[in-house]
């Protein structure tokens, strides 16, 4: 029999706060963390608002943040989810063998320096024509090089390994908006296979910034409704337009069963299913029949050994975009036939927007507490139905609801897609 993969510990830093309980409080009070964009002057932009964190800092979780200026926004979001649930697990000193412990992370990319960038374009220009000779000296003589080390997107990883000592599995993956459910998913199967017994696993992401809102407003993937930040993002309503940027970090502990019931751990819900396929269609669109979406929902559903019937809840991926809620939609009606139509599905990116890689392992701890607290947080901003949307998305409010076995979705550009399903442990 494969090894079982527990939860012990969640962490997370996102713009509704970084305290596991007051962000999940106003999670379900249908609160909003979109504002006006402060991180640089957007006003020439189309696109003016975005879900940012205000308030926070590495100090937190009792570092010093004089140590980590040189490391980016995600690095020290990252930290701070790592520190959070490595702290709620209660591993304390009791992580044991060093190389048994590993950290996987669904990490974007660190940050940009624009106005460096402005020096050297600026150093280079000539005429019509970019001398590449003078970039490059500019470049020499003002660029930081912890600065540019730390745009690598496996520094989070790096960085929590050594806060922990984890000399394990250490890997990262970025597969956009999936990026941080394939992490814990993959993750888990280093578990279940017996390569390590204890991971940290999740995501970090900020990519609100001039060169992350300009590539997503040319793809015409984010909402423009400037007026209304806090209404602008409406997953699976009529008269949605975009989904809103978001960044921050979500991390989890994951341990083999026999392990936390040794240690008298606490645990929040037992990862059984774990799916993963591409559409192999377009990088930007999913497939129009959810074909990537259904075979891995269905995977999923395999892996834990469920009949759809079992599912109680589903934290769709729901961007507030077109096509992804439609064909997620779609995709949810053929795999689970008419029950999909008695499942309440909800989308939380309404109240926090999209945290791109980050925002899988963070719907993930939203999933536990639902199954710790049997209440569903609400689709918020849902207003005007949408004939291609007519599933159960719980509008506007959270409800209580009995949930044993929850089902999340996280599909990204490039046609990735992940399903996780977390069930109540039941010993």
């Amino acid at each position: 029999m494969r090894r079982r993969v527990v939860v012990t510990g969640i962490g997370w830093v996102n713009p509704l706060g970084w305290g596991i309980d007051a962000v999940w409080k106003r999670l379900l009070a249908g609160e909003s963390g979109v504002g006006m964009i402060t991180r640089f002057d957007a006003s020439n932009f189309p696109t003016r608002i975005a879900a940012e964190i205000h308030g926070w800092d590495v100090s937190d979780v009792g570092e010093d943040p004089a140590d980590w200026a040189h490391q980016g926004l995600h690095t020290r979001f990252a930290v701070g989810a790592g520190k959070k649930a490595v702290a709620d697990s209660g591993i304390g000193d009791g992580l044991g063998d060093p190389t048994r412990f590993g950290v996987y992370t669904g990490s974007g990319e660190g940050q940009q320096d624009f106005h460096r960038f402005t020096e050297m374009m600026v150093a280079a220009l000539e005429e019509t024509t970019l001398n590449v000779t003078k970039f490059t000296k500019k470049g020499l003589e003002i660029l930081h090089p912890v600065c540019e080390l730390e745009q690598e997107p496996n520094m989070p990883a790096a960085h929590l390994a050594s806060l922990f000592n984890a000399q394990g599995p250490n890997v990262n993956c970025l597969t956009a908006c999936a990026a941080s459910s394939q992490a814990v998913g993959e993750a888990v199967e280093i578990i279940r296979r017996g390569d390590a017994d204890l991971m940290l696993a999740g995501g970090t992401h900020t990519m609100i910034h001039p060169f992350g809102v300009t590539g997503f407003n040319l793809l015409t993937a984010l909402s423009t409704n400037n007026a209304n930040p806090q209404g602008a993002s409406r997953p699976f309503d009529r008269n949605r337009d975009g989904f809103v940027l978001g960044e921050g970090a979500a991390m989890v502990v994951l341990e083999e069963l026999e392990r936390a019931r040794g240690r008298g751990a606490k645990i929040y819900g037992e990862i059984v299913g774990y799916g993963s396929t591409a559409d192999a269609f377009r990088i930007t669109d999913a497939h129009p029949e959810g074909r990537g979406a259904i075979s891995c929902i269905k995977l999923a559903l395999a892996d834990a050994g469920l009949d759809p019937e079992a599912i109680d809840y589903i934290n769709a991926h729901g961007t507030s975009t077109g096509v992804n809620d439609k064909v997620e939609t779609l995709a949810i009606k053929q795999v689970f036939g008419a029950r999909a139509y008695q499942i309440p599905v909800s989308s939380t990116k309404s109240m926090m927007g999209h945290l791109i890689a980050a925002a899988g392992a963070t719907e993930l701890i939203i999933c536990l507490l639902a199954i710790r607290d049997n209440v569903v947080p609400p689709t918020t901003n849902y207003e005007t139905p949408d004939p291609d949307c007519d599933l159960d998305y719980v509008p506007n409010v959270s409800r209580a609801h009995a949930c044993n076995n929850v089902l999340t979705n996280s599909f990204g550009f490039g046609g990735q897609n992940i399903t996780l399903i977390v069930q109540r442990f039941q010993g």
